[in-house]
């Protein structure tokens, strides 16, 4: 059986090796799909639904970062119903969580703003939950602000997988999980934090920063970011 699969991404005919998600064709193609949990050198776990498309055949919207190329395949990245989903999302995401972007550390650099901005999202249709969450300040460099965290669990798979600490892990079920370190541990208190710092630098809002992070300084991230992928596909 051959090992490039031939599909259809909005209209455009293009191959893909097989196992190659929809996302990555896509992105081969310049083709984009947005995504919030998603990151280049880590695993996909589909959690966020930023990147649903509608696929030929199948009622169900379907996440591209963990849905394989097939042949034939017919995907359309972008309709009403589609669009409709995505503001839904984000919507819900601001609603769950405490993100005032006005006063949060990385304002004018954060994902999760950048996507709203996309979607036209000038407004939430949605009572918000106004959650009392802990802001964890006790390790010696670095600060969890529970209230920002929309449990994308990037910091938790770079810790995982990048690191090797799994210092951090997600507790609970729902609108009630939380990111935890070690046996719910304080993070200052958590033996298997290295302090590395790469889930600062994977983190899509203003849930993790380091203590006296100015504005400015946030938006090193992303170079930081390419080269630690680079090291990653090198190291494969």
């Amino acid at each position: 059986m051959s090992e490039i699969r031939t599909l259809t991404i909005d209209g455009e005919m293009i191959s893909a090796p097989a196992g190659a998600t929809v996302l990555d064709a896509a992105r081969e193609h310049g083709i984009r799909i947005p995504t919030l949990c998603h990151l280049d050198g880590l695993s996909d776990t589909g959690a966020c639904r930023l990147c649903l498309v509608e696929i030929e055949g199948n009622n169900r919207l379907q996440p591209a970062c963990v849905t394989r190329v097939e042949e034939q395949m017919v995907v359309r990245s972008s309709s009403p119903r589609i669009e409709k989903y995505r503001r839904m999302i984000l919507e819900l995401l601001f609603a769950e969580g405490n993100h005032v972007c006005a006063v949060c550390v990385v304002n004018g650099h954060c994902d999760l703003q950048d996507l709203a901005y996309d979607v036209g999202m000038d407004h939430v249709r949605f009572d918000y939950l106004h959650p009392q969450r802990e802001v964890d300040s006790s390790h010696d460099r670095f600060v969890l602000d529970h209230n920002r965290c929309i449990l994308c669990a990037r910091c938790v798979r770079v810790c995982d997988e990048i690191e090797g600490a799994q210092t951090l892990d997600i507790a609970g079920r729902g609108v009630a999980s939380w990111i935890v370190s070690d046996l719910e541990e304080r993070w200052g208190e958590a033996r298997s934090c290295t302090s590395c710092g790469k889930c600062l630098l994977v983190c899509p809002t203003g849930s993790l920063f380091e203590k006296g992070l100015r504005h400015a300084d946030s938006s090193r991230k992303a170079d930081f970011l390419r080269y630690m992928v680079n090291v990653t596909r090198r190291q494969k």
